[in-house]
């Protein structure tokens, strides 16, 4: 559960080269969540499920976690 800024490049790149079978990312933040998921999607894992909580009612603010699955390893 990062920051509503995300994680940072160091922390998304440490999980990648861990090369889990799966993340369980949790998110309060749609536009950084969505920058997260591009990076690893592009390290190789796919998007299996997105579950939206309401945490906070009556606010714009979401709770978001996804399930990433390791599809390819991808080495640069």
């Amino acid at each position: 559960d990062p920051p509503r800024a995300g994680l940072n490049a160091r922390a998304r790149q440490a999980l990648v080269d861990l090369a889990p079978q799966q993340i369980i990312y949790i998110s309060c933040d749609p536009s950084t969540l969505a920058r997260d998921l591009k990076y690893f999607s592009e390290a190789g894992y796919s998007l299996k499920s997105v579950h939206a909580f309401d945490m906070f009612p009556q606010t714009a603010h979401v709770e978001t976690m996804t399930v990433l699955r390791r599809t390819q390893r991808v080495t640069s």
